[in-house]
């Protein structure tokens, strides 16, 4: 089980993250904000592509779910922490991560052969903008 003080810990030990308050939850990001806390630290929102969400979501419904709006759309997901196990946590907050940190930085962190759950070459992809 999963708590906010190991969210905090995980998010701010991955490189280049930063915290700052964002409306009434915590935010952290690299350049954009990839994650956010919830002010219970009962759940937290991740920032994942449409597919890694559809995919949490399916595996593990009691502790993924989109968030119910044009957000979730997008990909943010809520995420509620006592369902998750620590390494779960973890590897949901780096994938998050991934997708906010500066291409430079993940080519970078590739080279320098950073062992990652996931490569970055296996690393989904974002789906094209839909033109209006």
């Amino acid at each position: 089980m999963a708590s906010a003080a190991e969210f905090r810990r995980i998010a701010l030990s991955l490189d280049g993250t930063t915290q700052a308050p964002h409306f009434d939850r915590t935010a952290f990001k690299v350049v954009r904000i990839y994650a956010t806390l919830a002010a219970d630290g009962r759940t937290a929102h991740l920032k994942f592509t449409p597919d890694e969400q559809d995919l949490k979501c399916l595996v593990a419904p009691g502790a993924f779910a989109p968030v119910p709006n044009a957000w979730g759309r997008q990909g943010w997901t809520t995420a509620t922490l006592a369902k998750l196990s620590k390494p779960e946590l973890k590897t949901a907050l780096e994938t998050a991560w991934r997708h906010a940190c500066p291409k430079a930085r993940t080519k970078a962190r590739a080279k320098a052969g950073d062992k990652e759950p996931m490569s970055i070459s296996a690393a989904p992809q974002k789906r094209p903008r839909a033109r209006r």
